[in-house]
């Protein structure tokens, strides 16, 4: 059409434009280009292969919108071998696809909000796995995407709470609403079905004069803002990894230093939206709550405690005193008249155990026997090739004998250096096993000193004769 304006020769504007004068001609007469020309095709150019079977199967959505195409098909296999192809199910898939667009049911429809500056900090937990098995508590403002990051382990009340503070004493504001999802760290069940929030909770948000609220369980599209942010986050940390050149951090202190600087450039895009949240939210007026609680805990004949319904060893000495014990989200301190004792790493879930062996072999060297049915005997090998000693030891000795000689090798382990112990342990395996503690002592134990014998030296005291014959004839 462009070519027949220059000059009207249909036959040289169909030749340039590579096509026959005649279908040219079409063109022109009809005065539409070839997309303007093309009809929507109504009819089949294929006979229905469900056309027979299509009443029952449409019947049965309509009881069931719930089932897929997939399920009906293996279905229709299963009732009429050899009538349908398993090449079919595509067909099968966009016919049901067109019935629910049609006839099915309504959907659910989700409704776009407006955000207000100030008004609203949503937190959410999501796993990050980049490093090492980790999650982050993760606190964003909807209004400006302005967010804070901070490293935890588990979706806790402690990680909650500092995951907030954190977020909130970096802004140096708080909102008027903190929002998170229906965790246990925030809520619990009632007896009527529904949830509350917990009494822990509810004074983190009171000493911050803030009011709390959850999205409706299961309807995680509510916390949108940070659900989207977690995967946007994640992918900004691999990227800023690369960038760095490697995944070594010195601490996982010094990597939520740097995890908190990628979020800062991030939030330096977000500048002018944030000043606006801030020229409407309180400046943070309340000091930082402590990031741990403290209970008061009775040391068992066992030489253990219990914490949030998980068992602990502490060193005998302990037995029968009452210790006090700070449970921060990732460890326990434990202390005894004010003075700290040791820091335990924290179980995760209920009903875990973590004994140290050094608290128990100078008792259990003593009472052999009862290493054979100690419910804890699992954590007294403390590397696989303790492990591998005590079979080592089993193979060589009947069970008394060999649970004897393994407590032997613990208490050198605790006596000297677990390091040390667990090299020799390595090079006697390798060797020919270890058949009694005797051998793994003798590569430990360092060989005595021998005082070398020494010559007494032969005095001359002449020279005093001569010091004090020359201080004679001064003197006279």
């Amino acid at each position: 059409m462009k070519e027949l304006s220059k000059h009207g020769e249909i036959g040289l504007a169909a030749a340039r434009a590579g096509m026959d004068r005649k279908t040219g001609r079409k063109y022109r007469d009809a005065g539409k280009l070839p997309s303007q020309l093309k009809q929507p095709r109504t009819w089949r150019t294929r006979e229905d292969p469900f056309g027979d079977a299509w009443e029952e199967l449409a019947a049965r959505l309509k009881d069931a919108p719930e089932l897929e195409a997939k399920t009906l098909f293996e279905d229709l296999l299963s009732r009429a071998p050899g009538r349908f192809s398993p090449g079919q199910l595509r067909t099968l898939q966009r016919r049901i696809r067109e019935w629910r667009a049609l006839q099915g049911p309504h959907k659910e429809v989700f409704f776009a909000q407006e955000h207000r500056p100030g008004e609203a900090m949503q937190t959410d937990f999501t796993w990050a796995s980049e490093l090492f098995e980790h999650m982050l508590c993760h606190s964003v403002l909807p209004y400006s995407n302005w967010q804070s990051a901070t490293v935890c382990r588990s979706e806790s009340y402690a990680a909650l709470r500092r995951g907030f503070q954190t977020a909130v004493f970096r802004l140096g504001h708080v909102p008027e609403w903190h929002q998170t999802d229906n965790s246990t760290g925030a809520t619990h069940d009632l007896p009527s079905g529904k949830r509350d929030f917990n009494t822990t909770y509810r004074r983190l948000m009171e000493h911050f004069s803030v009011k709390p609220r959850t999205i409706e369980p299961g309807e995680k599209e509510q916390n949108g803002d940070v659900e989207s942010l977690n995967g946007a986050l994640k992918r900004r940390l691999a990227q800023h990894l690369a960038l760095r050149g490697n995944r070594d951090f010195e601490s996982v202190e010094t990597y939520e230093a740097w995890l908190w600087e990628v979020c800062t450039k991030a939030n330096g895009l977000r500048a002018e939206r944030v000043a606006k949240e801030l020229e409407v939210m309180r400046p943070v007026a309340v000091q930082r709550l402590p990031e741990h609680s403290e209970q008061d805990v009775l040391v068992t004949g066992w030489s253990t405690i219990r914490v949030s319904h998980n068992t602990y060893s502490v060193p005998s000495r302990l037995i029968g005193e009452t210790v006090r014990v700070r449970l921060h989200e990732d460890r326990l301190d434990v202390f005894y008249a004010q003075r700290h004792q040791l820091t335990i790493e924290r179980l995760q879930g209920r009903n875990g155990h973590r004994i140290n062996y050094r608290h128990v072999i100078w008792s259990l060297v003593k009472k052999p026997r009862a290493f054979a049915q100690y419910r804890y005997r699992e954590d007294l090998f403390p590397s696989l090739v303790f492990r591998r000693t005590y079979d080592s030891l089993l193979e060589r000795n009947p069970a008394r004998d060999a649970d004897l000689e393994y407590l032997r090798v613990l208490h050198l382990a605790a006596s000297t250096m677990e390091s040390e112990v667990s090299t020799a342990l390595e090079l006697l395996l390798a060797d020919d096993g270890v058949a009694c503690a005797d051998q793994v002592k003798a590569l430990v134990s360092p060989a005595r000193a021998e005082v070398p014998e020494l010559a007494a030296p032969a005095v001359d005291l002449s020279g005093y004769d001569a010091l004090l014959d020359a201080s004679e004839e001064v003197a006279s």
